[in-house]
C-alpha cells in the first residue's frame, strides 16, 4: 500500500479519474502552491528568452540552466499538487499552456542559432501551436482533452532535445527531437480522435 501511494505521489500511477477540482465548471482557485510554481515558470520564460538570445551562439550554461529549471517546474508543481491535494481548475488549464510556451521558446532559440534541423523545429512549433488552438476551440465547444500517455511521454525527449542542443550535444539533441516528435504527433492524432468522439457523443444526446 505504501508503494502504491509513493507511485501516485511521484506521478507514476495515473490511474483513476482526474481530480474533481480540475474539471470544467469548477472554480479556478488561483492561490495554491502548485499555481505559484506555475506563475514562477511563466515569469521565467521571457527571462530565459532574453538570456538565450543574448548569447553568442546559443550554447550557453545560464540559458540551458534556466530552461531546465522551468522544465523541471512542470514535474514540481504536479508533485506539489499531489502532496498537498491543492488541485485547481486554473492549474489544469495553465500547466499545458506553460509547457507549450516553454517548448516554443526553446524552438525560437534553437532556430535562431541553427542548433537543430529547422524543418524538425518547424514541425514541432506547428504541432504546439495547433494544440493550443485546438484546445481553445475544444473548450469553446465543451470538449476537454486530457493528456494521453504518448503526450505525457513526449515531454521528456522534446524538452531534452532543446536542453541538449543548448549545451552543445547536437547529435544527442537531434535523436531526442525525432523521438519526441513521433510521440507528440501520435498524441495529437489521439487528441483529435478523442475530441471528435466527444463531439459526436454530444450531438447524439
Amino acid at each position: 500500500m505504501r508503494r502504491l501511494r509513493a507511485a501516485r505521489l511521484l506521478g507514476f500511477d495515473r490511474s483513476g479519474p482526474p481530480p474533481p477540482q480540475t474539471l470544467a465548471g469548477e472554480p479556478l482557485r488561483p492561490w495554491t502552491l502548485p499555481n505559484a510554481i506555475g506563475f514562477a515558470r511563466l515569469v521565467l520564460i521571457p527571462v530565459f528568452i532574453v538570456v538565450a538570445l543574448s548569447s553568442t551562439d546559443g550554447v550557453d550554461a545560464l540559458s540551458a540552466t534556466l530552461f531546465a529549471i522551468i522544465g523541471f517546474g512542470d514535474y514540481l508543481d504536479g508533485l506539489a499538487a499531489r502532496a498537498s491535494g491543492q488541485y485547481s481548475r486554473l492549474g489544469a488549464l495553465m500547466d499545458p499552456i506553460v509547457d507549450r510556451l516553454l517548448v516554443l521558446s526553446g524552438v525560437v532559440v534553437c532556430w535562431d542559432f541553427a542548433l537543430l534541423p529547422r524543418w524538425a523545429l518547424a514541425v514541432l512549433a506547428l504541432r504546439e501551436l495547433s494544440m493550443i488552438v485546438l484546445a481553445r476551440y475544444g473548450l469553446s465547444r465543451g470538449v476537454e482533452l486530457r493528456i494521453n500517455w504518448p503526450g505525457r511521454i513526449s515531454v521528456a525527449p522534446v524538452m531534452g532535445a532543446l536542453f541538449f542542443a543548448m549545451t552543445g550535444l547536437g547529435a544527442l539533441a537531434e535523436a531526442f527531437l525525432y523521438i519526441g516528435l513521433v510521440l507528440a504527433l501520435v498524441a495529437s492524432a489521439l487528441y483529435v480522435r478523442s475530441g471528435l468522439a466527444q463531439v459526436r457523443d454530444a450531438h447524439a444526446t
